[in-house]
């Protein structure tokens, strides 16, 4: 028998899938070799193109091609693109470092990473392939963005924003991880700029609403969006400043706690801030400290909570005369509520140590329900949040938290210092998508900026408005500003000189419409036809980490509203289904001097005991064993996908990933793993090559009176059909591989049947049914290997033109039944009945079993307990 060879079968199905345009998919659903069951839109989140591909692509994209396999085998219309998220600040730092152009290192990067992709034997149609970065894909975002801001959708303001010191550009607040960049990990400053925003506020409520009918979303995906936009309710309402005919309006989710208040507390960029301090001394530095904190609200929690006395007090609105200091404060935000807080110390953490540092009062409004005598709670160092009744506020006193709110709004709006709706105002906590970046590696933001006109857009035939080529890295910020021509231009309006906007797009903007321009990529007058689009959207199964819960799904939910009230779509949301699969980790290794090292440098040995131990490969010194963890370059605990695919082939690291583990979980990258991986394939071509039976002609019909022990494996296969398909539907991937594995052991069990050469004819036939199912099956997963032993089996339409098996209902009903039997509670035996088997031939089944026989041998007899179809318990002494 000749030995499995890996890359030349590899090679072999690739150049074939290559050349007979397998995977390419027509808008007009093939009828050839599919019964069509309609459309099928299968999508992986799309790669930024570094380089070199990592395993956790390899994790990604093999689990899109399993569903895009398996649905293109039962019969849909199956589209299943890829593409680049080409744009971005990496591609730029990687500039100044090389010394080459951003366009350049790119494309280059985009070349070397669809080979490896390719290695992967992945079903993608490469004729819909797009780039971010090409004119030819962001001249039609420039025109969407043109038409949001027709709609009102999109606006210019001068704004606080969060400014990362070492890219030299505006973060927004998703991006802010912990009051650092989520890219360099600087820590995030203030700064007040013009910048361009998206009214996503605008669709809060509906982005809310619309996760309810996401319901093959994760739930912890749909909490994480649905926190992130707060919706909340509760009251706004005015508090009169001493002194002067102004008041100060603040918003509040707990309007119940007002009787608490000890201060208020203004953003440093609030309205009548600059009135209040009045330049007084001390507060040009207070300012200072602000801008050094970043607007997220990670940022704020973990900073010191600094205030600055106005000397101003503003008057309780339900008690006259009470006033309390006015505070310009470093955790109030401009952009969230108001930009104005009553401080209610006693239960809010932030309140509370803003009121220890600075003297003020706490006092309790809100009491457990176990705490009799309101007197004897004291706040200490800790605010209470928790359920209760109020206490110390006049007319509210010993109602619950939800009456007293009912109440307080119904008073406030009663005097006239609320709203006057009778219910309160509804907040939320999500801000408007500012989309501005200073940077050159960007699509341009297409407007003018006139002396005369104000800010114009660019005219609809001028677009695009494309990225210089001659541009230089020299000067620190964005080149496009210290560009010598290039944001020189005429204004449209009135001909005279004007100055390009030379901030680009955050790089989300890309990444919030690309499922859509790959329903019709080659469109060049318009983005993607709207027909097209709306055939094969919203996305039936997208697939991608948990980690863009917030900051690319969210923002491509808005994106899809905003297109659909600009008429580009006809659907609100994105993603039907979406998955998000797990971390690939592997185990740290350090070498004495503490230096991280790569796998690949180091020699993991067993000791007798059990113990792993390790020595570097170089010089045999020892190696510490560290923590398992989320796979880092940093931390040096990579394995390159290009080195598995050399050494064990595509599909020898796709059948490892799906088998290892629950795609939801992590998966711990081993050597054994792939290892146990390798030898089942070559289990799988040693059984077509060397069959445990001849096989039966192709295509010959099934043999009548076939035995119970061929039966029983006619069972397993189509019982297999059934649960794999089940199993790949509900991303159960790893018990699909479990079950196709059970079923290669079912019919290598084959030669161990009684009396084989009497009905080899059945066997044979019985064979070839079930490594056709089992090749039909497996095909998703490995799929090189299986187009090679379908191909050896005789089959000269590939697997890509084949359905996938029907199971016969029939076989998947047992006739007969196992059962154990045991012996003085000691299991000695396990006998097989017709299913029908009564009590008396049960037992005498059992008894006859020579195993049973030798246990009772020399002992009498005293019981026989059958429990039907479950078990037979013999005593006996």
């Amino acid at each position: 028998m000749s030995r499995y060879n890996i890359r030349e079968t590899e090679e072999k199905w690739q150049r074939f899938w290559d050349s007979s345009q397998a995977f390419v998919t027509d808008d007009i659903p093939d009828k050839n070799h599919h019964t069509d069951k309609g459309k099928y839109y299968v999508l992986e989140m799309f790669p930024y193109p570094s380089g070199r591909i990592h395993v956790g692509h390899v994790r990604n994209y093999t689990l899109g091609d399993v569903v895009a396999r398996y649905r293109s085998a039962r019969g849909h219309h199956v589209l299943r693109p890829m593409g680049w998220d080409a744009f971005g600040l990496p591609a730029e730092n990687a500039a100044i470092e090389r010394g080459k152009h951003p366009a350049d290192w790119t494309y280059s990067n985009i070349e070397e990473m669809r080979a490896q992709l390719n290695q992967m034997g992945l079903a993608i149609d490469w004729n819909r392939e797009i780039a971010t970065c090409h004119p030819d894909y962001y001249k039609h975002e420039q025109k969407m963005f043109l038409d949001f801001y027709r709609e009102g959708l999109a606006y210019r303001k001068e704004s606080v924003v969060n400014w990362d010191p070492v890219d030299n550009t505006v973060l927004a607040n998703e991006q802010v991880i912990d009051g650092k960049g989520w890219r360099t990990g600087a820590p995030v400053e203030r700064r007040k700029l013009n910048q361009w925003f998206l009214k996503i506020t605008d669709f809060a409520d509906d982005l809310v609403e619309g996760l309810k009918g996401l319901e093959k979303w994760p739930e912890k995906v749909r909490v994480m969006q649905e926190n992130w936009i707060g919706k909340s309710k509760g009251l706004q309402f005015k508090w009169p400043i001493t002194g002067l005919d102004e008041d100060i309006e603040v918003f509040t989710t707990r309007p119940d706690t007002l009787f608490g208040a000890s201060f208020l507390a203004l953003a440093s960029d609030h309205p009548l801030a600059e009135k209040l301090v009045a330049n007084k001394d001390g507060f040009d530095d207070f300012l200072s400290q602000c801008q050094a904190l970043g607007t997220s609200e990670e940022a704020i929690a973990q900073a010191e909570k600094l205030g600055f006395d106005t000397g101003y007090t503003a008057t309780h609105p339900l008690l006259p005369g009470k006033e309390f200091p006015i505070y310009i404060a470093n955790f109030v935000l401009m952009d969230y509520g108001t930009g104005a807080i009553f401080g209610v110390p006693a239960h809010d953490q932030r309140d509370l140590d803003f009121a220890r540092k600075y003297n003020l009062a706490v006092t309790p409004v809100i009491a457990p329900h176990d705490i009799d005598n309101p007197a004897d709670f004291i706040i200490e160092n800790e605010a209470y949040t928790g359920p209760g009744r109020a206490v110390n506020s006049q007319f509210l006193d010993g109602m619950g938290v939800d009456s007293a709110k009912e109440a307080i709004i119904k008073k406030v709006e009663e005097i006239g210092a609320g709203p006057g709706s009778g219910f309160g105002t509804t907040q939320y906590r999500l801000r408007d998508w500012g989309v501005s970046r200073q940077r050159y590696w960007g699509c341009p933001i297409p407007f003018i900026h006139c002396a005369d006109c104000g800010v114009v857009p660019v005219p609809d035939d001028q677009l695009p408005v494309t990225l210089p080529d001659d541009v230089s890295f020299d000067q620190p910020g964005n080149p496009l500003e210290h560009h010598p021509s290039w944001k020189h231009t005429k204004c449209p309006n009135c001909g005279k000189d004007a100055r390009r906007e030379t901030d680009t797009f955050d790089t989300f903007f890309e990444s919030s419409w690309y499922f859509a321009r790959y329903c019709d990529p080659k469109n060049e007058a318009i983005g993607f036809d709207k027909n097209k689009a709306d055939y094969w959207c919203p996305v039936d199964q997208y697939i991608g980490g948990v980690e863009h819960a917030v900051l690319h799904l969210l923002y491509s939910r808005f994106f899809t509203r905003a297109m659909q009230k600009c008429g580009y779509l006809s659907f609100a949301e994105p993603f039907k289904g979406l998955y998000t699969q797990g971390m690939v980790t592997h185990r740290t290794f350090q070498d004495e001097n503490g230096k991280w090292l790569f796998p690949n440098e180091v020699i993991e040995q067993k000791g007798d005991g059990g113990q792993v131990s390790a020595i570097k490969a170089d010089d045999n010194t020892p190696v510490k064993i560290g923590r398992v963890i989320k796979m880092s370059k940093s931390k040096r605990n990579v394995v390159d996908p290009a080195d598995i695919f050399e050494s064990y082939g595509a599909d020898v690291a796709r059948l490892f990933i799906l088998s290892d583990s629950p795609p939801d979980r992590d998966l711990e990258w081993t050597e054994a793993g792939l290892d146990g991986a390798w030898r089942y394939i070559n289990k799988l071509y040693r059984m077509v090559e060397d069959p445990p039976v001849p096989l039966s002609p192709i295509n010959m019909g099934a043999p009548k009176n076939m035995p119970e022990d061929l039966i029983k494996i006619r069972r397993e296969a189509h019982l297999s059909v059934k649960e794999v398909a089940e199993f790949i539907e509900a991303f159960h991937m790893n018990k699909a591989v479990a079950r196709l594995r059970e079923l290669t052991n079912s019919l290598a069990s084959l030669s161990t049947i009684k009396n084989l050469d009497e009905i080899s004819e059945a066997a044979g036939w019985v064979l070839r049914e079930g490594l056709e199912i089992l090749v039909r099956c497996i095909n998703p997963m490995v799929p090189h290997l299986a187009e090679e032993l379908w191909s050896r089996l005789g089959h000269d339409i590939p697997l890509t033109k084949t359905l996938w098996p029907e199971y016969q209902e029939e076989l998947l009903v047992e006739n007969s039944i196992t059962i154990a039997v045991q012996v003085n509670g000691k299991l000695r035996a396990t006998i097989t009945l017709p299913k029908e088997a009564d009590k008396d031939a049960t037992e005498k089944t059992a008894l006859s079993e020579p195993n049973v026989q030798k246990a009772v041998e020399n002992k009498q007899i005293r019981k026989v307990i059958v429990v039907p179809g479950r078990i037979v318990n013999i005593v006996a002494g």
